[in-house]
């Protein structure tokens, strides 16, 4: 049943990042580490994964003389999150379904 399951976005701060993502257009980097609580490599590292998978996109650019890096969803991030939560709910309704049939 786990097969569906997709390890990459299953890590919890990958999954994190997705989920905040899915609420916005785009969010900043800053604005990432603090609301996930993560540090500045750790949002660096889950967030090249993200990348190199097609799920996200990021943009970097220059405003004034600062770097400014900006994340959102790709359709494909959009289109996984959404198969990976399905399979959840069919995991869940299954241990549902078993505990019913137990009692």
């Amino acid at each position: 049943m786990t097969k569906g399951i997709d390890r990459v976005i299953h890590e919890p701060a990958r999954l994190q990042i997705m989920m905040v993502l899915a609420g916005v257009e785009w969010a900043d980097f800053p604005s990432l580490c603090r609301v996930l609580g993560l540090t500045r490599g750790n949002l660096s590292a889950h967030s090249r994964r993200l990348e190199r998978c097609g799920y996200i996109l990021v943009k970097k650019s220059i405003i004034g003389r600062m770097p400014h890096t900006q994340y959102r969803l790709t359709p494909k991030g959009r289109r996984v999150l959404r198969e990976y939560w399905d399979t959840i709910d069919r995991i869940r309704r299954l241990a549902e379904t078993q505990s019913a049939a137990e009692v």
